[in-house]
């Protein structure tokens, strides 16, 4: 019987001539060797099981694979990219992925540097300036981004800029106009973001009895989300559970 190491060795073996022979990156064979067998694990379901399942879902649960081993290889990728050619689209993605690492001030510079010139309406930029200006609690400044986007019909309609008033009008104190915003966003946006936000400002606006039975809904539809985002809506569920528990203890 061969022992446990040898099967660990050979595993990792037969995933090192796959690195070879597909062309993967050199940096997957120090991976598989040094981190044995867990990084031959990591391997397989990042790069082996997406190629062989081909379907979307295999592939963001191979990107979450490689982001849990090195988060901040989505942005080393995007910087350089975006040093060698600053487009507005590199720019975007440099935002995207200094978000997802809570680096709100590059990103709010980031779209402030790509909204100019023909872009200086672009929908998408003007919303991701708001929103990284929202994570810095300049509220006044997100505001006047968001009536900006809501001249634009088609746009002001959109659950992303419904949710991002709610946010900006709670934190100018405009309760009654963030309750509308958030439950309009609540209602529309997919995924499970819009219904935690609004439980949360139910909670933290003193509707505890409210904010319990939308953290209850929360906690069915997370028991049915597809298990390719179930890690991002417990996130979510977390923060709305969060703010509740927040608001019984200040009672």
């Amino acid at each position: 019987m061969i022992p446990v190491v040898g099967l660990s060795l050979l595993f990792s073996i037969i995933l090192c001539v796959h690195v070879v022979r597909t062309g993967q990156q050199i940096y997957w064979l120090m991976i598989i060797l040094m981190l044995q067998p867990l990084g031959g694990l990591v391997y397989l379901v990042a790069i082996v099981l997406p190629s062989m399942a081909g379907g979307p879902t295999a592939r963001r649960l191979g990107q979450g694979a490689i982001e849990a081993l090195d988060p901040t290889r989505e942005y080393r990728d995007a910087k350089a990219a975006c040093n060698d050619t600053p487009t507005v689209h590199n720019q975007v993605r440099l935002a995207k992925a200094a978000a997802a690492l809570g680096r709100f001030q590059e990103v709010e510079a980031l779209y402030r540097a790509a909204a100019t010139g023909i872009h200086a309406d672009d929908p998408t930029l003007l919303l991701g300036r708001a929103q990284s200006l929202l994570e810095l609690g300049h509220f006044s400044e997100a505001l006047g981004l968001l009536e900006q986007l809501r001249q634009d019909t088609d746009t002001a309609r959109a659950p992303a800029v419904a949710l991002a008033l709610g946010r900006t009008y709670e934190g100018l104190g405009r309760a009654s106009d963030a309750d509308t915003a958030y439950r309009s966003a609540a209602g529309r946006l997919p995924g499970l973001e819009g219904l935690a936000r609004y439980c949360a400002f139910l909670a933290r606006s003193g509707r505890s009895e409210e904010a319990t039975e939308m953290l209850a809904d929360i906690d069915r539809r997370l028991v049915k989300a597809n298990p390719a985002f179930r890690r991002e809506a417990r996130a979510w569920r977390d923060l709305a559970a969060a703010a509740i528990s927040g608001s019984s203890s200040r009672r």
